[in-house]
């Protein structure tokens, strides 16, 4: 992984094991809060299906969460990622890409989902919305490297100008 590697300054062997998608539920996550739930439920799946096979069980789901703003509420989407393993469990996001109005003005809570445009093999929603310019592997990228730096938060240790490991901790 580039992010360890640049780091520390050395390699470091890590292998990743794909494993086929746990289904959880067949419609979009409308909040941050669904979707943190569908990732955590598919990495307890993931691990209570290996047990002890693995050090990390990462799980990954897209979906839409709200703000309102001046008595308006605008929707966005984001990638969540969930980390488990013996030191616990972490969550990271990626960041927010806010829906066009015109995609999703006069519908429902229950056709949210149904007018969002990108398909998986065009790099999903995010890239739907950027054009291009993000994929749904990038901002997957992105939310799981927020969940490791809160997992390791304190083992990896920068300073201004100098990025290093301390393995003394």
């Amino acid at each position: 992984m580039r992010y360890f590697r640049e780091g520390l300054n050395r390699p470091v062997s890590i292998a990743l094991v794909p494993h086929g998608e746990v289904e959880v539920e067949g419609c979009l996550p409308l909040s941050d809060e669904e979707g943190i739930e569908a990732a955590r439920k598919e990495a307890l799946a993931l691990e209570g299906e290996l047990g002890d096979s693995y050090h990390f069980y990462v799980a990954n789901e897209g979906g839409m969460h709200t703000l309102e703003l001046d008595g308006r509420v605008h929707y966005f989407v984001r990638s969540w990622t969930v980390i488990r393993c013996a030191l616990g469990e972490t969550w990271g996001g990626s960041g927010s890409i806010q829906v066009p109005d015109r995609l999703i003005d006069g519908l429902d809570q229950s056709q949210l989902a149904l007018a969002i445009p990108g398909r998986r093999r065009g790099g999903g929603l995010i890239a739907s919305l950027t054009g291009g310019m993000e994929t749904r592997r990038s901002a997957v990228a992105t939310a799981t490297v927020h969940a490791l730096s809160t997992l390791f938060y304190g083992t990896f240790e920068s300073r201004p100008g100098e990025r290093r490991f301390d393995s003394t901790r």
